[in-house]
Order: C-alpha cells, then structure tokens, then sequence
C-alpha cells in the first residue's frame, strides 16, 4: 500500500487507517521519527505542533500496542501522552481515533473542565491509550481509577507549554510514577536549558530531531482581529457574509468537526451556499464540495484543519477563523488559502478572551502586529481590554509603522472600514 515509504512499515491495520485519513507523503518529523520509535528507542524532537508531529509519534505507539498484545487491565494503559490543554489533548485523542479504527484499540482522553462521568466510562471500557492533562489525571490517580504501573510508552508533548503553564511539579509526580523500564518521547518548540533538565529526566539514550518551522509569507494578505464573545461568532460571521457579497469565496475554518458542521448548518439556514469538509467526509463529500467552490455554486467552504494544507483553489477572496489554531504553523497555512499565485487576500479572525495567548503567539512567529477591527455590531469591549489591544499586551513592535500603530483606535467618524465595500489595498506593504 504505501511501499518504499515509511508508512509501509506498519502494520496493515494502521496502512488502511493512513490511507483513510488521505495522507500519502510523510511529512520530515514523520520520516525521521516513526523509523525510530518502531525501534523502542526514546526520542527528544523539537517540533511544533502542525509538522505531523501527533502522527509521528501515535503510529508507532499503536504499532506496537498492535504488535505486543496484553490483557487488559482496566486503569491500567499501556500508552500515556500528556499534553498541556484540553484542547490539544482532544485533538490528539481525535487523531488517535483516526488511526486505530481498523486496530480495536480503545482510549481515552481525560482533562478538567467538565465532569469526569463520560472520562470514567472510556476508561472502564479497558482504554490501553490515555491522552491526558496533568491536573485531571492526578485527580483520578488520587481517586484510584488510574494507575500508571503498565506505561510501556510515554509522550511528553509540548513540554515548553507545560512549563510556561506552571505544570513542572505535576510532571514530575506523574513521572515518577511510571515504570523504570519504559519507551520515553519528548516533544517541544523551543529547547531552553530548563526543558533540557526537564528531558534529560525522562529519557534514556535518546535520539534528537529538530524540524525547523516554515517560515510565513503572510505580506499580502490583509489580516485582522475581530474581538468577540464566543456565542456571538456565528452571527458575526453572518453579518460579515450578508455584508459583503463581494466575497464570492470564502474559506471559514473551525476548530473540530463538529463545529464545522454546526456552522455549515447556521450558514443554511440563513440561506448562505455552503460545503463541509472534514474527516468524517467520505471522499466523494470532498471531492464534490471542493468542485462546487471551485465552480461558484458553493460560496462558503467550512472547513477544518485537515483542509488547511490542502485546498489550493484561485480567486478565494477571505478566510475566516472562528478560532485561532492550536499551533502557528496551521494558522499561517491556513491563512494562506487566499492570496495565492501572487493575488492579494483577506484573513479574519474571531477572537475571544480566553484565546489571546494564542493571538500573542501568531503574532510573534508572524513578526507583525495584527490589527483589532471594532467596527462591527458585535464587538466585546471586555475581550479586547483582556487581549491587551487597548494597553497592556504585545507591544507595538519594529515591524509596524508608526502611522499605522493607532489606526485600529480610531473611532468611526463616517470612514470606510476594513470591511467597507471599497476593497482596500491589498498589494501596499507597510514598512
């Protein structure tokens, strides 16, 4: 199926499911590291989210839960990852759906937040995967529902996260509580000494592999920030496309696939053509989707992060973020849809409070200050004085011209937004 590749060397299982999902050409971590790893050994990789790295580092985990077989033991899994947020560790968890469907490998995936009922239940199913945050596997450590006695594989991901977020003390309860003799995967953006000390800890002989990460090429689009309460991003986004008609393609991504179709639903309703497409769409959904947006006949393609990389469509005239990525790269890609061959494009972003760090981060590794746009019916005032925008956060920095550092402030005295039905200058670059 996948012969002189190195999804080859799976198991044929795990081939089917790679298909699946549509992947055909490993991504470089997925090149350097599945060979590795389908060795046992233990692997430093300083790698950002968005490089293949959940890929990378799952499929020879559930290569070799597939290859060893246990009994198992209920609480008890064989594989750990750990990762920072609820939202990164439901995105691994989905991932790991993905790829174990053929294999009868059952997970879970537990975080705080929510009632640990549903948690409980996936892992009295025998879970032999667990994808957790620290703070809720303590508790259900605590509450002896899970022991890590059986841990034969352990992924430390985003270590330079879980650091940031104050977890040190966590990790290393949870670390000490695992077997001695384990398989150990450490994963993180940056490499400070303190994440060194940190992975020094962890593994054992290790392999390193560092994956650069793309460099943006964001100069013509037109980017902004729209501030906004979380329950109002649908309406916002509806306000936007009756707005502008002159937006004939438009690629809105969503975060999950159940939010990408409760979007495409919000869309139909208010009469507005419209696609999804994700991972739970055969690829027939695909294929006819991307050939009505290509066509005109669709005019809003809903999307994932799955589409992100691949949707390579002339003329799209705006993307649209109802939330920002978990990882820079995927937000560049994704912004990338518009603007190709030389064209000039839009990119918007809803953002709310609880996602400016996220903001913060795109706007470093993009060096260049996104502006705040106000002018709309659903602005909230409480999530921009949050982000900073009207103060306190990311200054303005070198790269921004000091003409334009004050114009998202500006009150509207009868000007054309951003938004006006006159286009603005895509092409003119700022110092």
């Amino acid at each position: 199926m996948f012969e002189g590749n190195i999804f080859g060397k799976l198991d044929q299982k795990l081939q089917h499911a790679v298909a699946d999902a549509g992947y055909k050409t490993p991504t470089p971590i997925q090149e350097e590291a599945i060979p590795v790893l389908l060795k046992g050994r233990d692997l430093i990789g300083c790698a950002q989210t968005g490089t293949g790295k959940t890929a990378a580092f799952m499929l020879p985990i559930l290569n070799h839960l597939v290859k060893v077989r246990r009994p198992r033991r209920t609480g008890h899994p064989r594989a750990l990852v750990l990762s920072p947020t609820r939202e990164l560790a439901a995105q691994t968890a989905e991932n790991v759906k993905k790829y174990s469907k053929h294999a009868g490998l059952p997970f879970a995936c537990v975080f705080g937040g929510v009632s640990q009922y549903g948690q409980v239940k996936e892992i009295k199913k025998g879970a032999e995967t667990l994808i957790a945050c620290p703070g809720r596997l303590i508790d259900l450590m605590t509450q002896g529902i899970i022991f890590l006695d059986q841990v034969e594989c352990f992924v430390l991901d985003e270590a330079d996260r879980m650091l940031d977020m104050g977890f040190l003390p966590d990790i290393k309860r949870i670390i000490s509580k695992l077997p001695k003799v384990r398989q150990s995967l450490f994963f993180s953006a940056t490499m400070s000494p303190q994440i060194r000390k940190l992975a020094a800890e962890l593994v054992t002989d290790p392999v390193e592999i560092t994956i650069a990460p793309e460099a943006p090429t964001v100069e013509k689009i037109n980017q902004r920030v729209m501030m906004v309460e979380k329950n109002d991003k649908d309406s916002l986004l509806i306000h936007l496309l009756e707005n502008h008609p002159e937006w004939t393609k438009v690629i809105v991504f969503a975060k999950m696939r159940h939010g990408a179709d409760r979007v495409n639903k919000k869309l139909f309703r208010a009469k507005i053509p419209s696609a999804a497409i994700h991972s739970d769409k055969t690829q027939n959904q695909r294929t006819r989707a991307l050939e009505g947006f290509r066509r005109g006949d669709v005019r809003v393609l809903v999307a994932t992060d799955i589409a992100s990389r691949g949707i390579d469509v002339p003329d799209v005239s705006c993307v649209i973020n109802m939330e920002l990525p978990l990882e820079t790269e995927s937000y560049v890609h994704r912004i990338g849809r518009t603007a190709r061959a030389g064209e000039s494009g839009a990119a918007i972003s809803f953002v709310t409070s609880s996602e400016r760090n996220q903001l913060k981060a795109d706007e470093r590794f993009i060096k260049k200050t996104i502006p705040v746009d106000r002018d709309h019916p659903y602005h909230s005032s409480a999530a921009d004085r949050k982000n900073g925008k009207e103060g306190e956060g990311l200054a303005p920095a070198p790269w921004v011209h000091p003409a334009n550092r004050n114009r998202s402030n500006r009150k509207r005295n009868g000007r054309k937004s951003f938004l006006g039905r006159r286009q603005p200058d895509f092409g003119q670059k700022r110092d």
